[in-house]
């Protein structure tokens, strides 16, 4: 009795680790632009949003616990001509599902002023179910202060926990 108790929690522990280390697929759709000045996004804002990306993607493949599922070039090409995730009430959820992601994501920097900036990462599972939603206040409008951000962000919260 005793050695079928102990090859039961043996399953039962490695049937665990192994889902435990199973990635989440992420489809990841960007981050966007909100400004509330009067002014549009400059070239070196649409750099640093390009940056961010980058940063995300790299961030959570480097975790070991995601990964980041491609967008397929005709939906890419779609959502660049017609999509504002920012306003489209979880469009990102269907698209996240139509390719086989576990979880969508994208995330906005709010441009209050040149010194005030707002940025924000919403997750959720292809069911619906909300997965991570944050938001980090940056101050100053500089390459390195939105990069700092978003580190902040993953590092303290996202990958806490999970």
């Amino acid at each position: 009795m005793r050695m079928k108790t102990l090859l039961a929690l043996a399953l039962i522990f490695a049937t665990s680790a192994a889902v435990a280390q199973e990635k989440l697929k992420i489809a990841f759709f960007g981050f966007e632009m909100i400004s509330t000045s009067d002014t549009p996004a400059s070239e070196a804002e649409r750099l640093r949003l390009a940056r961010l990306d980058i940063v995300f993607e790299e961030m959570l493949k480097a975790s070991g616990r995601f990964e980041i599922t491609p967008i397929p070039e005709e939906l890419a090409a779609k959502i660049a001509r017609e999509i504002k995730f920012s306003t489209c009430n979880a469009c990102e959820v269907e698209f996240a599902r139509e390719i086989g992601a576990d979880v969508a994501a994208f995330g906005t920097v709010q441009k209050v002023s040149n010194l005030i900036l707002n940025e924000n990462l919403y997750m959720r599972r292809a069911d619906g179910a909300p997965f991570f939603a944050h938001s980090v206040d940056i101050r100053g409008n500089t390459d390195e202060s939105w990069e700092r951000g978003l580190r902040y962000m993953l590092k303290n919260h996202l990958f806490v926990g999970r």
